[in-house]
């Protein structure tokens, strides 16, 4: 069992129940999901730069990415319908408890300038996205061998019902929040 997992259970589990006068135990917001994005423009005029970012993340989560297609063609960026144009890892149970503690502990604090997430990015229904500049903060990824920085998409998908609930869960997950 993970150290976030075991934290959960020991630490959060009863502090939630405190705060927010939860009468089950199973009413305690909790980790459904991570799902971690990362689009690449790049693919439409060179498709082997697709290859590149699934392997980057691939290595970042420890599970193999899928390739995510154009769902609507748009003339401007010459992109028609079905063209591969981004990557994607949908991570749940150990791994997604593996890859959270991975993100607050060692990568969150290689960002340059680091003061903190936005606590602005909660959907309304207690789901939280962040984004990151650059997939290297990461220790899995080697900077000799990235041919481009790129970003991704961070989404964390929990069972609260509201963002107040969310944020403090994810607070005491250890997300460090910019106030």
């Amino acid at each position: 069992m993970s150290r976030l997992k075991e934290k959960y259970q020991k630490e959060i589990v009863p502090a939630l129940m405190k705060t927010f006068a939860y009468e089950s135990i199973m009413q305690v917001p909790r980790l459904e999901k991570v799902v971690v994005n990362m689009g690449v423009g790049d693919a439409i005029g060179n498709p082997k730069t697709l290859d590149a970012a699934a392997a980057d993340l691939t290595a970042i989560t420890g599970q193999k990415a899928v390739i995510t297609r154009a769902k609507k063609s748009i003339a401007a960026f010459k992109l028609r319908r079905g063209m591969a144009i981004g990557t994607k890892v949908t991570l749940r149970g150990e791994r997604m408890y593996h890859f959270v503690d991975k993100l607050i502990n060692v990568a969150l604090p290689r960002v340059r300038d680091f003061r903190g997430v936005s606590p602005k990015g909660f959907d309304g229904r207690g789901n939280y996205t962040m984004g990151l500049k650059e997939q290297l903060v990461f220790p899995e990824i080697d900077y000799d061998k990235v041919e481009k920085v790129r970003g991704m998409d961070i989404i964390f998908v929990t069972t609260a019902r509201n963002d107040a609930e969310a944020k403090e869960f994810l607070k005491l997950l250890g997300m460090p929040f910019r106030e």
